[in-house]
Order: C-alpha cells, then sequence, then structure tokens
C-alpha cells in the first residue's frame, strides 16, 4: 500500500488552513428527508469550492519552484493546482475537454492556469496533457496517481473521526479514486468498523468496474462531469480494490434529486458530482445507523 498514513496525518496538520476544518454536522431536516441519520462533511467553503485543494496543496510541497506543472482536468483539479501554483511558485497548464464546464475553465484562467481546450473527452485531454508535457520538459500530474493527492484527501477522515460520531458506513463519491482511497486508507485504521462504499454515475461505471474486476468498453453520458471517468488511473485500482468494501451506482434523476434535496434541507447548492454520495444514501439501502458523506463540490 502507497498510501502513507504518517503522509495522512501530516497533511491534516499542514495543508493550507483554508481547506482544513470545514463544516461537519448532522441536519435533523436532511435526516428526515432521508429518513437516515447523515453526517454531512461540506467541502464547498474554500476559495475553490471542492475538496480538491487539500491534496494539491499537499503535492504542491513536494514540486520544484519554477517549473511548469501540467494536468488534465474537468474542472476542480485545475483550480486546486493553479491555487496551489500561485501559493508556491510553479506555473500551471491545464488541459480540458472542450465540453468542459465553461464556468470551471474561467474559474481555471482567473485562478492563474494556462488552459488549453482539446477537441476530445477528459481522458483524450488526459493524453495531450501527457505528450506535452513531455515535448516540454514540464512535470505532467495525473490525479489518482500521485499518492500526495490521495494523503491530502484522506485529511477529510481525519477531521470526520472527530465528530466523536460511531460511524458505520461511509459513503464516498468516485471519480479518480484519490477521495475515497485516501480517507479509506485512514478509517481502515482508525476506525475499521466503518464500511466504505462508494458511488459512480451508473452512465460512467468504469472504475466500479475496474473494482470488480471487470472492463468497460462503452461511452461515458452523465450530469456529473465531475466523475465522469471513461478510463479508470491503473495505478487507483488496486488501492480501490483493497480499501473500497463495495462500490453502487447512481442515475442522473437521483443525483438531480439529491441536489434538489440538499438545496432544501442544507440550503447548498452542490454541483452533480458532490451530490452523488446523498444520491446513493437515497436510492440505495446502505448499511448501518449513522452514514457519514462527503459533499465534494459546488461548482455548478
Amino acid at each position: 500500500m502507497d498510501i502513507n498514513l504518517e503522509n495522512i496525518a501530516r497533511a491534516a496538520k499542514t495543508i493550507d488552513p483554508v481547506f482544513r476544518d470545514t463544516p461537519q454536522y448532522v441536519d435533523e431536516q436532511l435526516c428526515a428527508e432521508l429518513a437516515r441519520r447523515v453526517l454531512v462533511k461540506v467541502e464547498t467553503a474554500n476559495p475553490l469550492r471542492s475538496f480538491k485543494g487539500r491534496g494539491a496543496d499537499f503535492l504542491a510541497t513536494s514540486l520544484p519552484i519554477g517549473q511548469t506543472v501540467v494536468c488534465a482536468s474537468a474542472g476542480n483539479f485545475g483550480q486546486a493546482l493553479a491555487y496551489a501554483g500561485r501559493n508556491h511558485g510553479f506555473p500551471v497548464e491545464v488541459f480540458v475537454s472542450d465540453a468542459a464546464v465553461p464556468d470551471k475553465i474561467t474559474r481555471m484562467r482567473a485562478l492563474g492556469a494556462t488552459v488549453f481546450e482539446v477537441a476530445a473527452d477528459f481522458t483524450g485531454a488526459k493524453e495531450a496533457a501527457r505528450q506535452h508535457a513531455g515535448r516540454t520538459d514540464a512535470v505532467f500530474i495525473e490525479d489518482g496517481r500521485e499518492p500526495a493527492i490521495t494523503e491530502g484527501a484522506g485529511s477529510i477522515a481525519v477531521e470526520l473521526l472527530r465528530s466523536g460520531l460511531e460511524i458505520d458506513t461511509a459513503v464516498i463519491p468516485v471519480g479518480d479514486g484519490a477521495l475515497i482511497t485516501g480517507m479509506a486508507r485512514w478509517l481502515k485504521e482508525h476506525s475499521p468498523g466503518t464500511r466504505v462504499v462508494g458511488v459512480c454515475a451508473s452512465g460512467a461505471p468504469a472504475v466500479a468496474r475496474a473494482w470488480a474486476g471487470r472492463t468497460y468498453t462503452g461511452p461515458v453520458h452523465t450530469i456529473a462531469d465531475g466523475i465522469a471517468v471513461r478510463v479508470p488511473v491503473p495505478e487507483a485500482v488496486p488501492r480501490l480494490r483493497e480499501l473500497v468494501d463495495d462500490i453502487v451506482l447512481v442515475d442522473d434523476d437521483a443525483i438531480r434529486n439529491a441536489t434538489a434535496v440538499a438545496l432544501r434541507t442544507l440550503g447548498l447548492v452542490l454541483e452533480p458530482a458532490g451530490a452523488t454520495g446523498l444520491a446513493a444514501i437515497a436510492v440505495h439501502d446502505i448499511p448501518g445507523e449513522t452514514i457519514a458523506t462527503v459533499l465534494t463540490g459546488s461548482n455548478v
């Protein structure tokens, strides 16, 4: 296992304070709506409106100052790396699909990133980024591959356990796998009774299939652009298989309903990927009396 517990603990203390100690609470209106006791961890109240800043900032401490860093992004990771680059002193270039959410592209550029739009999906943008980095001697960073990004995301679990509640199940959105594997690594060590359940969009089941030892070669079609993965990150798959107890799928209607529930009960605007944990709790028979989930983003 290449996810280091000591690094997760260090990340929980050293990453940029704007991303740490995010709100976590049990809301009675939400519990009544879902007919479950749910602890929510809100990762939207920061300058990036998503959890991605944790991993990017922790990774940034090990990157060379001044050398260009290249990545591909659906939007949130690109913002996170741009923010980290601005604070740690390295330029950032982001490759995105030309179908990416325009507001996310605008925010990446506002944070100082150079953004290249590619006539391809996210996987195609990633390949273009990798080739560009090779040609220009830049550092290519792949979200979901780098252990430091995963360890930074794992700091969420450190905070979650401070609630003092006995968490029976943690329901976590799954895109590239960094969030769920980082959190699961910590939970399996410090709360071994907690079951870890991932959530993928039914229109993007590739990661769920990979976790189950199968492949998926079909199309990707979901409103949850943040987890619309067509080709899983190879390094993430063995981590998922070792650490995650189950992965469930939710369709776009369930995701839409979950965003409405979050607005109505919590007063929070979530992007589709950010609401998939709530969607899974609403439509699946998730085991346990107390269920925790992470509201991962609000870049609608």
